[in-house]
């Protein structure tokens, strides 16, 4: 089978994230079992126009704003005697692909909305025009189209704006085992993400500070970088430790180290560091939002209400209980169980166009 996937960045991007990741090893799932897969994304600086990655064939064409065009024009020089399967994976913008693909199946693959996450990330006037309109008409093009997600929150945000074939698929992680160290000896919460105004690290620091008032050796680990740092770390007190950003074995390590991992989001498509943390036996303790609901839930985690008081009740309940000597399972399950979800969905939204028993089944074709 030969796979076209459309997404605006590739793991080369400096702007990459959780469903470049996502994309990326689902391809090299694909790869393995024998098919054809291109990737077609945005130009990365310092990296050439095409290559190919753990096999998978990256071409990359346009800017930020320009790659919807040249997705467009790349069709129209390819077409359907190319590929056999089409998947446009939409990162707030989309490519509006059932305007353009016609002769193969498509199917769109979400990992979330922005909805309230417009409010975060954008000033008001743009942030009203998307949270009430933009998003809304994008998505709309979409609305007879199969469309997969890797959550039952997702799924239902986006049925509320009209789109009525929507598969949940699971969410995917790399094999791991807890690494044979010790907690440390000061009750630790650890924060693990983007230092970003979606993310609500505020919210961890504001939490830890109450926490200080029944626990007072308790301290905060902060992962990650972004816009927010330098604010951050001026208003953070005593006992709070920012890491930047590390590399898997590091992120790791301090998992298994700290005593519980807090998530606080405005919405996420899962929250894959909640199933890292639970692989290290971390319990997280996550606000119940969209996304965050579902992975929480799945690694028997605790939810609360959005709000650093409710946070703090909860991380002292953690932090007063001993922590697991060992890792166990959340929700996400490994790339090829999800490679072959993704085909399987595809196949079963596009029983016609798929009717071909080597695509329907996933064997190479």
């Amino acid at each position: 089978m030969r796979i076209l996937i459309m997404n605006w960045k590739d793991l080369a991007h400096p702007a990459a994230g959780g469903a470049e990741v996502y994309v990326q090893r689902v391809a090299e799932a694909w790869v393995a079992r024998g098919y054809s897969v291109t990737l077609f994304c945005a130009i990365a600086d310092g990296r050439s126009a095409e290559e190919v990655s753990e096999g998978v064939r990256i071409v990359r064409r346009g800017g930020r704003f320009s790659v919807y065009r040249e997705a467009r024009r790349f069709w129209r020089e390819t077409g359907p005697s190319h590929f056999d399967l089409v998947i446009d994976a939409v990162n707030t913008r989309p490519f509006m692909t059932p305007r353009f693909v016609s002769g193969v199946p498509c199917v769109a693959l979400i990992h979330q909305l922005c909805r309230e996450i417009w409010w975060y990330e954008m000033p008001v006037p743009v942030a009203l025009v998307g949270r009430f309109w933009l998003e809304r008409w994008w998505l709309a093009a979409y609305r007879h189209t199969p469309v997969l997600t890797v959550s039952e929150s997702s799924r239902q945000s986006l049925c509320d704006y009209g789109l009525d074939h929507v598969t949940v698929v699971p969410e995917g992680v790399e094999p791991l085992t807890r690494p044979p160290i010790s907690r440390e000896r000061r009750p630790t919460i650890l924060f693990v993400g983007r230092l970003a105004r979606n993310k609500r690290p505020d919210h961890a620091i504001a939490a830890f500070k109450r926490v200080l008032a029944t626990v007072p050796d308790a301290q905060l680990w902060v992962v990650g970088d972004g816009p927010m740092r330098v604010q951050l770390e001026r208003k953070a007190p005593a006992g709070v430790r920012f890491f930047g950003q590390v590399d898997e074995t590091r992120k790791r390590s301090l998992m298994a180290r700290a005593h519980v991992l807090v998530v606080t989001s405005v919405r996420e498509g899962w929250g894959l560091v909640v199933d890292e943390a639970a692989a290290m036996g971390t319990t997280s303790v996550g606000y119940d939002v969209p996304g965050i609901r579902d992975s929480v839930k799945a690694a028997d985690g605790e939810l609360v209400a959005p709000n650093p008081t409710a946070m703090a009740a909860a991380l002292t309940g953690v932090l007063g209980r001993t922590p697991a000597l060992q890792g166990w399972r959340g929700g996400a399950v490994s790339w090829p169980e999800v490679a072959e979800a993704v085909l399987l969905a595809a196949a079963e939204s596009n029983p016609d166009a798929m009717a071909d028993p080597a695509l329907r089944s996933g064997a190479p074709a």
